[in-house]
């Protein structure tokens, strides 16, 4: 979902990627249809491992706080967002994840483009 909100709300401003540490290489299904809730269409994607991403430096390293292992990724900054894990979550409340992640993004955008940063981020999920 951050990656989807970094290309909605920072085109032309961030590169979002998203990975994971222990990914199942699909996408929750409750993650499909929240993200369907605001327009978005997620059933193409697949959850991605630390390793399918660019192995450069990143502007900004952001986890999420789910309790995953966090490998080193070379980072000029890193955030902690202390997310909590909607998996097992009702819909009501996995909206509201989603929305927090979506405000989280928004603020986090706002910041870079105020900075000037170069615009390469990556946002974990």
């Amino acid at each position: 979902m951050a990656e989807a909100f970094g290309n909605i709300l920072g085109a032309g401003v961030i590169d979002p990627y998203s990975s994971g540490s222990r990914p199942s290489g699909a996408v929750n299904g409750k993650a499909i249809a929240s993200m369907q809730e605001v327009g978005y269409d997620l059933s193409s994607h697949t959850s991605k491992s630390l390793t399918d991403i660019p192995p450069v430096e990143y502007d900004v390293v952001v986890t999420m706080g789910c309790g995953d292992e966090c490998p080193f990724v070379r980072a000029r900054r890193r955030l902690e967002w202390n997310i909590p894990d909607p998996k097992q979550m009702d819909m009501k409340q996995f909206g509201e994840v989603r929305d927090l992640i979506r405000e989280k993004v928004r603020r986090l955008i706002e910041n870079l483009s105020q900075r000037g940063a170069p615009g390469l981020s990556s946002l974990r999920q």
